[in-house]
């Protein structure tokens, strides 16, 4: 055999060598992703499970317009105060932490387990009935006093 055959098989070994460490990395990086998608999945799954809130009640004051709701969580999952939203009618209504208080603390932003959770907002008519969800999704309805 020449050097011709002996270069031309150690040039093909190299490739060979090259794409394998080419593939591995690729194929570990995916699979690592995969891995740590399915860890987020399975940590909002459990978050969902732990969340329970229920709307003790809401009424609506007819003499300055406002409408309060008193929320209970009831789950065992703390909850964020800014990542809950307030659905009055179907219609999306901000909440500013200026206007909700947890346990009648207004600069928290920590809903916890037992917590009740109050939100006033101005509203120009009575609604008939609105709705609260969690920043996990987890939602109640309920009708306006």
């Amino acid at each position: 055999m020449g050097f011709g055959v002996s270069g031309s098989t150690a040039i093909i070994f190299l490739g060979v060598l090259i794409a394998t460490g080419t593939l591995y990395t690729a194929t570990s990086h995916a699979a690592e992703n995969l891995v740590e998608a399915q860890d987020a999945d399975a940590e909002l799954a459990l978050e969902r499970k732990n969340t329970d809130i229920s709307i003790t009640n809401a009424t609506y004051d007819s003499g300055n317009s406002s409408l309060t709701v008193n929320v209970t969580n009831t789950g065992a999952q703390t909850l964020a105060v800014d990542e809950t939203t307030l659905l009055v009618d179907n219609t999306y209504t901000a909440t500013p932490s200026a206007n909700t208080t947890v346990d009648g603390v207004q600069t928290t932003n920590l809903w916890h387990p037992g917590g009740n959770l109050s939100i006033t907002v101005s509203s120009p008519s009575s609604p008939s009935r609105v709705k609260i969800v969690t920043g996990s999704g987890i939602a109640t309805t309920e009708g306006v006093n």
